[in-house]
């Protein structure tokens, strides 16, 4: 049964891809298979045999040690706040780790080994399914730094790239999920499902994008090559700017939060008082087809659809939070497959910073991101709905 919920989430992510493709004839059928075939072994390996379920048991609890490491620091500057017993504080136990773990990128990306991991990755996922240099080395760079800052790495690359390649690094960057978040992810979700998201999400961008976005790159392309070194500052610079950028987007996290689920605690108070049914639960409905025929139970349906919904419309941690509260009512499959979908940036409002992002490199570009920002939110949640479908089939 778990095999005809593959291909029913296929079938569906397919059909989408290719009503919206912009080239229903060039669609890239065996660079597709190619990345798709990689995603099966990954998945096998990470979920179904002993020695993948171990390692991510491992990384989960490695990056678990991380959060205590962090406590330290936030224990020391927020430690004299009067707390509740046996309760904690969102922001300080979910988001304000992001400054430990963002400096931790900060000093590996000085001592080379990012940059490293992140060259010879792409180099090697170019060389499997040729996608392209920049879009190779893009995937996976997006799924280490994150954005914004991803696009600074080919900021003198982005305004010479046609409108095909940018919504290929687009959807990569909106479909991926920084480094710095895995830890504070890994606190309201299982660490398993989380680690596997990251690896199937570089390649299920991809795949959208060789139907919903078809070309080839062409040699004269592919001459816009990474190799150039960036200029080489201080060490407790570097980690300085590092330290203050996880705070700023633990900040801004924080921000968003307290504005998105004010906002959906007003829509479901009005929705109940005016129709006697939830918000949440009205969306619900929309998307329960779609969390069936990626294989969630009959049962479960509506309250993953409602999770999926409120990802697009809010944010992962938003929807993350909620999962939480209801993760005990779910069977095991749906909590497999609705938290891999989460693990990504797909929602409304990673559409307004990319589009700013670019504008701030290349105002010509930007603005062309901003005319197919809805058709990059579409590809982005097909890929997760594509990675919770692959997720799913072990379960």
């Amino acid at each position: 049964m778990n095999f005809v919920f593959l291909l029913t989430g296929l079938a569906f992510v397919f059909s989408v891809s290719w009503i919206f493709s912009n080239g229903r004839d060039q669609v890239r059928y065996k660079k597709m298979a190619v990345l798709f075939g990689l995603q099966l072994v990954i998945s096998y390996l990470c979920l179904h045999t002993s020695g993948g379920i171990s390692a991510l048991t491992k990384v989960s609890h490695f990056f678990s040690w991380l959060m205590d490491q962090a406590a330290g620091g936030v224990d020391f500057v927020f430690g004299g706040l009067m707390i509740k017993p046996n309760s904690g504080v969102f922001f300080f136990t979910v988001l304000m780790p992001i400054v430990f773990i963002s400096a931790l990128v900060g000093i590996l990306n000085y001592l080379k080994i990012l940059p490293f991991i992140i060259k010879w990755t792409g180099y090697a996922l170019n060389k499997v399914a040729r996608m392209g240099e920049l879009e190779s080395y893009f995937a996976i760079s997006t799924a280490i730094l994150g954005q914004p800052e991803v696009f600074l790495t080919v900021k003198e690359q982005i305004p010479k790239l046609n409108e095909k390649r940018l919504y290929t690094i687009c959807a990569s960057a909106m479909s991926a999920v920084s480094a710095a978040m895995l830890a504070s992810y890994m606190k309201m979700v299982p660490g398993k499902f989380v680690v596997v998201a990251v690896f199937l999400n570089i390649l299920s961008a991809l795949i959208i994008s060789c139907i919903i976005n078809p070309y080839d790159v062409s040699k004269e392309d592919e001459q816009l090559v990474l190799h150039s070194e960036p200029k080489k500052e201080p060490f407790f610079q570097v980690l300085g700017t590092y330290i203050l950028d996880g705070f700023k987007l633990a900040v801004t996290v924080g921000a968003m939060l307290i504005g998105f689920v004010a906002l959906v605690t007003f829509l479901n108070n009005s929705f109940i008082a005016l129709f006697n049914v939830s918000f949440t639960t009205l969306i619900g409905y929309v998307f329960a087809p779609i969390a069936w025929l990626m294989g969630v139970p009959a049962q479960d349906i509506v309250q993953a659809g409602s999770l999926m919904a409120t990802k697009l419309i809010t944010n992962e941690f938003v929807a993350m939070g909620e999962l939480q509260g209801m993760a005990t009512g779910l069977t095991a499959k749906t909590n497999a497959i609705v938290s891999a979908y989460l693990v990504s940036f797909a929602n409304f409002g990673t559409v307004g910073i990319i589009t700013g992002s670019l504008k701030a490199i290349s105002e010509k570009q930007g603005a062309y991101v901003a005319k197919f920002s809805m058709k990059l939110l579409l590809g982005a949640t097909l890929a997760s709905v594509l990675t919770g479908t692959i997720v799913g089939l072990y379960f």
